[in-house]
C-alpha cells in the first residue's frame, strides 16, 4: 500500500482519484479526454496546478545527484518504464533526524521504499502527490527502462519512455536517463 506524508491537499485528490481509478479497472484517465473546449480547458487548468505546485520542490543540485552511480542508493523518486505501464519507486524520508541506528535493523531504509504502478496518463499526478521531504536533490527524477524486454515490445517501450519525458519535462521535473552503461542527462 502507498502512504506517503505531508501530502499537498490538491494532490491528495488527484492521486486518490488515480488510484480508485485505476484500481477499479475503469480504463478512462485521470485527465478528460479531448474533444471538447471544456475537457481541454480543464485538463489545462489541472496542469497549469500541478506546475505550480511541483515548482515548490526545489531546483536539482547537479553535485548531488550526478554523484549517484546506483539505482540502489538513488533517494529521488525513480521510474521504470514499460511497455503499458510506469512503476514509481519512492523512497520516503527518514522521520527520525537522529543519525542513530540509520540503516540498521530498527531503520532499514527498504521499509521506507514504496512502488506503484501507473498510467503514462496518471503520472504528473502521481509525481505531484510525492512528498517534498522525498527529493533530496531537488526536482530531478531517475528514469530507467524495464529489464530484459522482449525485441517484439522494444519500442512500445521507447515510445513510452518519450511520453514519459515529455510529462517530466511539460510539469518541470528533470529527467536523468539511466542505461545499461551508466546514467545520461536528459
Amino acid at each position: 500500500m502507498l502512504t506517503f506524508v505531508n501530502f499537498r491537499p490538491a494532490a491528495v485528490l488527484l492521486l486518490a482519484v488515480a488510484l480508485s481509478v485505476s484500481l477499479s479497472g475503469c480504463s478512462s484517465p485521470a485527465f478528460p479526454m479531448p474533444g471538447t473546449a471544456t475537457d481541454e480547458a480543464t485538463r489545462r487548468q489541472l496542469m497549469d496546478q500541478i506546475r505550480a505546485e511541483v515548482a515548490q520542490i526545489p531546483l536539482p543540485s547537479k553535485t548531488r545527484y550526478l554523484a549517484v552511480k546506483s539505482l540502489s542508493t538513488w533517494l529521488n523518486p525513480y521510474l521504470t518504464v514499460q511497455g503499458a505501464m510506469v512503476t514509481l519507486h519512492v523512497t520516503i524520508a527518514d522521520a527520525n533526524t537522529s543519525d542513530l541506528g540509520t540503516g540498521g535493523i530498527l531503520r532499514p531504509v527498504g521499509a521506507r521504499r514504496q512502488e506503484l504502478n501507473v498510467r503514462p496518463s496518471d503520472l504528473a499526478s502521481a509525481i505531484n502527490a510525492i512528498p517534498q521531504t522525498a527529493w533530496p536533490y531537488g526536482r530531478v527524477v531517475a528514469i530507467e527502462e524495464a529489464h530484459n524486454i522482449p525485441a517484439s515490445a522494444r519500442p512500445q517501450v521507447r515510445a513510452n519512455e518519450e511520453a514519459t519525458i515529455k510529462t517530466l519535462t511539460d510539469i518541470g521535473v528533470v529527467a536523468y536517463e539511466w542505461q545499461e552503461g551508466g546514467p545520461t542527462l536528459r
